[in-house]
């Protein structure tokens, strides 16, 4: 009969199987170790350069939610059309491509029906006021037009105001002027009788130079922004009309974030509508007393009556949206009353 001999453990050994005891035993009393929840990665589309006010306001809201989920989402920023472009930004949110996008509701012809009532000449006179009035209203109505997306803010541009070449002191002196604008703003040019010009912001330097526009109508922080003051002395306060974006999410990229994250996201809408908007006016501010000091720019307000008379003649913007809007079912003139509501309320 074979004896077998069981060896002894060394010293090692015995060390090693002591420690994995006191382990086991300090694991059962603390009871099971906490799983810490893996970070969230979201993509922000975003289509004009990086230091305009869109994309200002991305980068801070990008923060926000890093700051107030302590670090567990991160947004992965894209500015200046290199992940999606302004006219497909919409459905390459819808279809996935980026997980959030900004959107300008000018670049979308028809498929916003009841918020485009923020296109028409309703005479803003703060991007603060636009845009808060532009979050309330989307909030209360909640518009079918936005179903397939999770909205996240809205914000507006500032006023359209013209910067030309000569000054405008009457609508005569817009007659036949070639001025760049885009989206209902190159309707309104037309009502006034000037002659739109559509290019992207970035060409105009260049058109200004060959003369083939005289002015821009848009908003006074492209004068610093896109160095328009250098070309453009003369500014006209007109206020007629503001441009509306929105930030928009797939909406199951959003549905699939917890239940927290969620709650963060819901909770910065209003406050970042706001806070485009103040930063958006002071950037404004900013803008024209910078062109003032190196470019000597003029500014100078449409006569009152001038400015009436222009109202006059782009009132049938207003109707043709009313009639376009009814066609879709919406309730167009509860949706204008309370528009001009929060226009009165926000701008006074």
């Amino acid at each position: 009969m074979q004896v077998k001999t069981i060896p002894t453990m060394g010293p090692t050994r015995t060390l090693i199987l002591l420690f994995s005891a006191i382990v086991l035993t300090t694991i059962v009393s603390w009871g099971p170790i906490p799983v810490v929840a893996a970070e969230v990665s979201l993509s922000y589309a975003n289509f004009p350069p990086a230091p305009t006010f869109p994309c200002i306001q991305m980068e801070r809201w990008a923060q926000e939610v890093s700051t107030r989920t302590a670090g567990k989402v991160q947004i992965q920023t894209y500015p200046g059309s290199t992940l999606l472009g302004a006219k497909n930004m919409w459905s390459g949110v819808i279809e996935g491509q980026a997980d959030i996008g900004c959107i300008s509701m000018a670049y979308q012809p028809g498929v916003f029906p009841m918020m485009s009532v923020f296109e028409q000449p309703l005479g803003f006179r703060s991007a603060t006021s636009a845009s808060i009035a532009l979050w309330e209203l989307y909030a209360k109505r909640r518009p079918k037009e936005f179903e397939r997306v999770k909205v996240l803010t809205m914000f507006s541009s500032a006023p359209s105001n013209f910067m030309c070449k000569l000054p405008i002191q009457s609508l005569a002196d817009l007659s036949g002027l070639e001025i760049r604008a885009s989206g209902g703003a190159s309707r309104a040019l037309e009502l006034l009788g000037a002659t739109p010009v559509s290019m992207p912001a970035s060409e105009c330097p260049e058109a200004l130079q060959k003369g083939l526009i005289k002015g821009i109508f848009s908003s006074f922080d492209m004068l610093k922004d896109f160095n328009f003051a250098e070309h453009l002395k003369y500014q006209t306060v007109t206020n007629f009309m503001v441009y509306p974006f929105a930030v928009i999410m797939n909406l199951d990229s959003y549905n699939a974030l917890p239940a927290d994250v969620r709650e963060v996201l819901d909770g910065l809408g209003r406050e970042q509508a706001e806070w485009t908007g103040q930063y958006l006016d002071a950037h404004v501010r900013e803008s024209l007393e910078w062109s003032k000091q190196k470019y000597g720019i003029e500014v100078a307000e449409l006569p009152a009556s001038e400015a009436a008379l222009a109202r006059q003649k782009l009132t049938v913007m207003i109707d043709d949206w009313k009639q376009k809007a009814m066609d879709k079912g919406i309730p167009a003139d509860e949706v204008l009353a309370e528009a001009l509501a929060l226009q009165a309320k926000y701008d006074n």
